[in-house]
């Protein structure tokens, strides 16, 4: 088990079945051979609570079980759409829930892992929603309200966020160039990587005195799935086509 494989932005939802089946197709491949597998947020397109126990979050409970118990270890990280994954989901899956902002030695490669949301400074107003929406006490009053007023609430702020996004520019929903430069200098790292924005690629960084890194940005899940492969030759942002995907 020399490679380990981050994934972020499946987006997981009862109306894109494919994208489970995708999911356990690739768990089940994997499982006693990757060392490691990093969920960078946003695994559900909505999270509304760890006793959300239906049949379709219970699969993909039981496809990560699987490949934990086979060995390899398992991590995830809170999305802008999953901020109410707990420690309960955590260990029924077998896997560790991790900080944003958290270090790790990816087989020789020291990297920053984010979801990539609090880089997008310049979006004032999705980052005031992201301080309460990560506020403890808030998160509390939510998963006190019953599981259908939870998820009516969940559908009423995806559509709002929607159409929030509809007109707002482009450039404001991307990560803030600066942000990123310190968040990395901070760490200590030359490799960054994130999800969130959608935008896949692999971009040089500039982090001043002469010094340069990567910023190693993962895809959302639609058409095509991807991953970042890190094994001792470094990292590698891939792709592969979906079967059955809408």
């Amino acid at each position: 088990m020399s490679y380990s494989l981050l994934i972020s932005d499946l987006h997981l939802d009862p109306v894109r079945p494919g994208h489970l089946a995708e999911l356990e197709r690739l768990l089940a491949d994997q499982a006693g051979r990757a060392a490691r597998l990093y969920v960078l947020g946003d695994l559900f397109e909505a999270w509304i609570g760890d006793d959300d126990d239906s049949d379709f979050n219970r699969q993909a409970i039981a496809a990560f079980r699987a490949f934990s118990d086979a060995g390899s270890e398992l991590f995830f990280m809170h999305g802008n759409r999953d901020f109410l994954l707990g420690q309960r989901f955590a260990d029924d899956c077998g896997g560790t829930l991790l900080d944003e902002g958290t270090v790790v030695d990816l087989h020789g490669t020291r990297a920053l892992l984010m979801h990539g949301d609090s880089l997008c400074t310049e979006d004032q107003a999705y980052q005031q929603f992201r301080a309460m929406a990560r506020n403890p006490q808030w998160q509390q009053m939510m998963l006190a309200k019953p599981l259908d007023e939870r998820r009516a609430l969940a559908q009423g702020m995806r559509m709002q966020s929607q159409s929030n996004n509809a007109n707002k520019a482009e450039n404001i929903m991307d990560v803030t160039r600066s942000e990123v430069v310190r968040v990395m200098n901070e760490a200590g790292v030359r490799d960054l990587i994130h999800g969130h924005t959608h935008r896949p690629a692999v971009h040089d960084v500039d982090l001043g005195d002469g010094a340069s890194g990567k910023r190693w940005v993962l895809g959302d899940w639609g058409q095509l799935g991807w991953w970042i492969v890190a094994d001792g030759d470094g990292l590698r942002l891939e792709s592969w086509e979906i079967g059955g995907a809408s």
